[in-house]
């Protein structure tokens, strides 16, 4: 899980060093951040609650690591954004770009398939896959593409890059989950209950 969360935190830090358009969730912060006159942080917790709250009542669980991925990608965010250098050309940037969306995709293989709870915006995707069987990669873009607009009608910044993230996240994760023969259904996710369960019947736990 933590794992997979340090990959997600390099991957979005990368996209944004392109320096090329903002990624389609960055864009959207972006926009509310423009509109309510928060930081972009503080934005991307929100966000991710209010989408917490909305795939729990659409039947997925949260768990451990939905609450971390709230928290911590956030935090790591801002130390990757100062080691990785900005791309100080055209063809630097897409290629920094692209990396970064398969970047991304590894982190999602990990700690979804941590089964500690995907994040609420990979959980919106699972959601969308199991209500309407569309394939995965295909939700993640039509996720992707809902954002951007919204983000750029609220004033988030779009440039070439932003159309490359909405037109390559779904295709990186749907090869990345292809090549590593993962299937996002098939994972039973504990929930912060089933957590806290789980480490009471272990022994040198005596916090718990």
């Amino acid at each position: 899980m933590l794992i997979g969360l340090v990959l997600y935190s390099v991957g979005i830090a990368a996209t944004i060093k392109a320096n090329i358009g903002y990624a389609p969730w960055d864009v959207f912060h972006a926009g509310l951040s423009n509109t309510f006159g928060l930081s972009i942080g503080i934005i991307a917790i929100i966000v991710g609650i209010v989408l917490l709250v909305i795939v729990t009542l659409l039947g997925e669980k949260a768990g451990l690591g939905t609450i971390l991925n709230i928290v911590l990608i956030g935090l790591m965010l801002d130390i990757f954004l100062k080691i990785i250098p900005v791309a100080d050309s055209l063809i630097i940037g897409i290629l920094l770009l692209v990396a970064g969306l398969f970047i991304i995709s590894l982190g999602s293989y990990f700690y979804i398939g941590s089964g500690f709870g995907a994040g609420p915006r990979d959980n919106l995707m699972v959601v969308l896959k199991r209500k309407t069987k569309i394939p995965v990669g295909l939700g993640r873009s039509l996720i992707e593409l809902t954002v951007t607009i919204i983000g750029w009608l609220l004033g988030g910044m779009v440039g070439p890059g932003t159309i490359i993230s909405v037109i390559g996240i779904g295709f990186c994760i749907q090869l990345t989950f292809k090549i590593l023969r993962f299937d996002v259904t098939s994972i039973k996710h504990e929930t912060l209950f089933d957590t806290f369960n789980e480490l009471r019947k272990r022994p040198n736990v005596p916090c718990l």
